[in-house]
């Protein structure tokens, strides 16, 4: 079974507790927890140690990605305020020795998608449930997870400059999530709005 491990730790939590915390449903009969991830709910069963998202007419197996991270911020997330501070990935405890290499954020493929055109960032934002920043050129803010908000900031190219973009965090993220989860969680969030730009499956 995949992240055997995290399912063990999952279910030696108290139930109730694990909802307040990740701000998420506990229902009974059977036993799931409901979480929002991106701009879809997942069903995460206790019972028969299945998620599934509610996408569609007909319910979804997650992928290996979206189970990690549903798992990771069940598992992890505070009830904690937002602390209302934006930072970049590197000012998260342990962020500047992680957040590099294979593990750096995928900026890139932002300014690709939107470096010509960042407008169009505000036009996909309803989809993400995503609410409008006056950052940069364009600016919103989604949450990735329920107390895991992002804040995507685009700069457009001109003759002078490339494009540019950047992704900041609530000072509050790494509470919720391990660093590898939150750097799947971005690649997960960066991905959607791509796909929604560019029409890919």
């Amino acid at each position: 079974m995949a992240h055997k491990g995290l399912w063990e730790q999952l279910l030696g939590l108290d139930r109730h507790k694990t909802a307040q915390r990740a701000k998420c449903q506990y229902l009974t009969n059977p036993e799931r927890y409901i979480v929002k991830l991106l701009n879809t709910e997942y069903i995460v069963g206790l019972s028969d140690q299945q998620i599934y998202s509610q996408r569609g007419s007909s319910p979804e197996n997650a992928g290996f990605l979206e189970q990690l991270c549903l798992l990771a911020y069940l598992i992890n997330a505070q009830d904690l305020p937002f602390a209302n501070k934006l930072v970049k990935a590197e000012a998260l405890p342990g962020g500047q020795f992680f957040f590099r290499g294979l593990h750096s954020l995928p900026t890139g493929e932002l300014e690709k998608a939107f470096g010509d055109c960042p407008e169009v960032l505000y036009e996909i934002a309803e989809r993400f449930d995503a609410e409008r920043c006056e950052f940069g050129d364009a600016s919103i803010q989604l949450y990735v997870l329920p107390r895991v908000p992002l804040t995507i900031v685009i700069w457009s190219k001109d003759e002078e400059f490339d494009a540019r973009a950047s992704i900041l965090f609530d000072q509050t993220a790494a509470s919720h999530l391990p660093l590898d989860a939150l750097g799947t969680a971005v690649n997960l969030a960066v991905e959607a709005l791509v796909k929604a730009v560019t029409g890919g499956n």
